[in-house]
């Protein structure tokens, strides 16, 4: 019998809450898979362990075959392109059996877990005002990628239309548009006596800051609108059982296709140019740093005061997408390979997003516009 390991492959973060919180998924994880399947973790840039060490881990521990997942919400640039460079070049070197997995994605245990953290809120907030009256906010992550900004919006819908909210808003905390900020101040305009704003994220950290942050700027702004900041995700019992699911589905009979409407793979609309990039990792010089790396906090910012506003993307490097966030890197343009094929280029061009100069995205982040 083939032993099977399993990885699970986390983003990582310069926020040591947020590695807390992760490691706290990952040991819960194991009850829900068979209980002769060794389970590991690791990230991809700033905490430790990274991902190389659980692999490590568990093929001291004899596992020839090892079951990995991304440990992300929808597929982007880290979950279509830098985790696979990391397995890839890994199962090359050792000639050990990596396979890789769906990320956590449209799922109806997901929008149930979502539900959960809404009807929390609005079951804590004060006053009755009907759900008809409220406005929901979710707040995704935002990356280069429309496919993953698009399942956003799905998310979204499913949220909006099975809660039954008055209306339904659809923000990013970075990189695309709309951002937290003008998100929100065009909700302000649309008459809702109340606001739900969730951010449909796994785990704390400098982002979810953000979200709250500029929650808490545009409520003061609206003394007669009353703002409820939702939580997260986190390790609620259903995001767990899509984890275990991801893990399973790939020794089915036909283990489900991942990443469909990949901008690598296909021509999507607007990023024709991007298909057949090379693949290839740009966390490298950041892997292994530690949580607490400069930048990690906004005491360390001349920009920000109280939280991370992502303005110091647009100060430093001009605009240049490889350029970090407080700890939350923005590279682009790779092929996504599920074949063990690493193709390491150095000579490669990364797109420029094309509505990178959009004013109601990074730019948005500006104290004084030019």
């Amino acid at each position: 019998m083939t032993k099977t390991g399993v990885m699970i492959c986390g983003h990582g973060s310069r926020s040591q809450a947020a590695v807390d919180e992760f490691a706290v998924l990952a040991q819960k994880l194991p009850a829900l898979l068979p209980p002769d399947w060794p389970v590991d973790y690791g990230y991809l840039e700033f905490a430790n362990p990274v991902i190389r060490d659980g692999l490590d881990r568990l093929r001291e521990a004899g596992c020839e075959r090892i079951l990995a997942v991304p440990s992300m919400l929808f597929a982007a640039m880290h979950a279509k392109n830098d985790i696979p460079t990391v397995l890839n070049t890994y199962a090359a070197k050792h000639g050990i059996d990596v396979t890789y997995g769906r990320e956590l994605g449209v799922d109806p245990k997901m929008i149930a877990a979502a539900a959960d953290r809404i009807r929390e809120a609005v079951a804590s907030a004060p006053g009755d005002v009907p759900l008809e009256e409220t406005c929901l906010v979710v707040i995704g992550r935002g990356a280069s990628d429309p496919d993953a900004n698009g399942n956003v919006a799905k998310v979204a819908r499913m949220l909006h239309e099975g809660l039954g909210f008055g209306w339904c808003e659809i923000g990013y905390s970075g990189v695309t548009f709309p951002l937290v900020e003008p998100c929100l101040n065009h909700v302000t305009k649309l008459g809702y006596k109340r606001v739900v704003v969730f951010p449909y994220f796994l785990f704390t950290g400098i982002l979810i800051d953000r979200i709250y942050g500029f929650t808490d700027q545009v409520a003061a702004a609206h003394p007669d609108i009353q703002f409820v900041k939702a939580g997260y995700l986190n390790d609620h019992p259903k995001v767990l059982e899509t984890f275990a699911e991801r893990v399973t589905e790939q020794v089915g009979e036909v283990p489900p296709p991942n990443c469909a409407v990949c901008k690598y793979r296909v021509q999507v609309l607007g990023f024709e140019g991007e298909v057949g990039a090379p693949q290839e990792s740009h966390h490298h010089h950041v892997e292994g740093q530690g949580a607490s790396a400069p930048g990690s906090n906004v005491e360390d910012c001349a920009l920000c005061e109280t939280f991370c506003t992502g303005e110091c993307r647009l100060e430093s490097e001009g605009h240049d997408h490889h350029h970090h966030d407080h700890g939350h890197s923005h590279a682009h343009g790779h092929h996504h390979d599920h074949s063990h094929h690493h193709d390491h280029d150095h000579g490669h061009h990364h797109p420029e997003y094309p509505h990178a100069q959009h004013p109601h995205g990074p730019e948005s982040a500006r104290k004084q516009r030019d």
